[in-house]
């Protein structure tokens, strides 16, 4: 088996977010690799395991800071890590994304066919869930979207999605793009000794010249969308302090009952 998984380099959703531009500023300090990515990385390494051969791939899109996402994905087992960085990139919406991730899964597939990509189900970010499609649509594969399961048997990916009232189980032929949601699996710890190796395992990195893009076709230019404007988020107001001294229960209660919340 040969997997390419997306991963990709998000602030920490616990931080004070503020916008730059029209663009969420990012910071090294305060930034992780998307969390439901790791379900993604999960995915592909028991994938791997069961086939009992094959290599991963994680890959990232952004600049010097994104490189923490894929070496957390090093951290975690994958074989290699490719960090696709170039300032023409910086605004790109999700369409200019994918044409970049696209392009990179191009030139992996080039040098040995490769049998899946996996993403998460969502950026942590953006949540617009639209990546694994539009990412799909570029490569003109199949597309198998938000598995709450994944098997590969003779050529065929398999998932099963869960749905308010339904479960579907759905099939398509490799090379496909599936992408998996937290119902998928429990995402592993990183030992002690991937911790370490991760730290000097080199990352391939590419430009959009090495994945011959050009610059005009990506980046805030050629954005399908456009931020018209952004807020701080307004301070909370009429809020009511309890402390604590030993009727904090009572008092909770009290006041949702008061409420009809309770």
């Amino acid at each position: 088996m040969r997997i390419l998984v997306t991963v990709k380099f998000v602030p920490d959703l616990q931080s004070q977010r503020s916008f730059t531009d029209g663009a969420v500023t990012r910071t090294g300090d305060d930034g992780t690799m998307n969390e439901l990515d790791e379900n993604a990385v999960e995915a592909a390494l028991q994938l791997k395991e069961a086939a009992g051969e094959g290599e991963v791939y994680a890959l990232t899109v952004g600049g010097d800071d994104a490189v923490a996402a894929v070496r957390k994905a090093l951290q975690l087992g994958v074989d290699h890590a490719i960090h696709v960085s170039d300032a023409a990139i910086a605004g790109s919406d999700v369409f200019g994304t994918a044409k970049v991730i696209a392009a990179a899964v191009r030139k992996v597939h080039a040098e040995a066919p490769l049998d899946l990509v996996i993403t998460g189900m969502a950026a942590l970010d953006g949540l617009t869930s639209m990546l694994p499609t539009a990412l799909a649509a570029e490569l003109d594969w199949s597309q198998l979207t938000l598995a709450s399961g994944l098997t590969v048997e003779d050529g065929t990916a398999s998932i099963v999605r869960h749905l308010p009232d339904a479960h579907e189980t759905l099939s398509a032929p490799l090379p496909a793009v599936v992408s998996v949601t937290d119902e998928a699996n429990k995402p592993r710890y990183p030992n002690f000794k991937l911790i370490m190796a991760a730290r000097t395992k080199p990352v391939t990195t590419w430009s959009l010249a090495d994945l011959g893009v050009d610059p005009a076709t990506v980046g805030a230019g050629a954005a399908r969308t456009v931020v018209v404007d952004a807020s701080p988020r307004p301070p909370r107001e009429n809020r009511v302090v309890v402390t604590d001294t030993g009727d904090g229960g009572t008092r909770l209660a009290d006041f949702l009952i008061e409420r009809g919340l309770a």
